[in-house]
């Protein structure tokens, strides 16, 4: 399998596949294809597995993309702004990513419900208690939206973010939630009462336009209607 990330805004991800080969994304993930192309739709997994996929921001059923020719190639496009981020995932290694991130994938990566422990990090996390556990071996590819910023913390280092901003981690990452000190910082600097607390080791992606961000930034440009 060969892949190139195209554009700038609106990014596409063009995969070209050998035949035999194949890669599977959620139901409407497809934007368009050229070659001999075997579509297969199930629940991968089991409808148990695939009820986890829907809680975790997915669809119930998924789609498998296998190359019967010589050479195809399908492009998959963002449902936002954003940008494509590549992954080559070892025997074993997952990735903790936020709900709806996940975008295709090599079908030996499997893709299921991660549930977050901690009372707090679940409360006020930002993505609530059910994110995405992705773990390979294999490519995978992920869309976050707007710009996308990657740490390498260092053992006991430490990152404290708005937890809208929280795209993906890896799971030697420990995640947890602090309060803002000072009154007038939870009243006045627009942060809210919680922030989000990352401590090394392990990478760290970052987005910088959370689409609740940019969906309570569009509310008041949206026509009301009147009585």
């Amino acid at each position: 399998m060969q892949y190139r990330i195209v554009g700038t805004v609106m990014q596409a991800l063009e995969v070209r596949l050998r035949q035999g080969e194949a890669v599977y994304t959620e139901s409407g993930g497809m934007a368009w294809m050229m070659g001999q192309v075997r579509m297969e739709t199930n629940t991968r997994g089991g409808m148990l597995k695939g009820l986890g996929r829907m809680l975790a921001g997915e669809s119930l059923f998924m789609t498998t993309y296998t190359c019967t020719g010589p050479e195809c190639l399908i492009v998959f496009t963002p449902e936002a702004p954003g940008k494509v981020v590549p992954l080559e995932l070892a025997q074993g290694q997952s990735i903790i990513a936020q709900r709806d991130a996940f975008m295709c994938a090599t079908n030996t990566v499997r893709l299921e419900m991660h549930f977050r422990k901690r009372l707090g990090a679940g409360l006020f996390g930002g993505e609530g208690f059910i994110l995405q556990k992705i773990t390979g071996p294999g490519a995978a590819f992920l869309e976050i939206p707007g710009e996308v910023r990657e740490y390498t913390l260092q053992p006991g280092q430490t990152l404290q973010i708005d937890p809208g901003h929280i795209a993906a981690f890896e799971p030697s990452v420990n995640y947890d939630i602090t309060r803002v000190k000072g009154l007038k910082n939870i009243l006045f600097s627009g942060e809210g009462l919680f922030l989000a607390t990352l401590t090394g080791p392990g990478r760290v992606w970052l987005q910088t336009l959370p689409l609740s961000n940019l969906a309570h930034k569009l509310m008041r440009y949206m026509p009301i209607k009147s009585s």
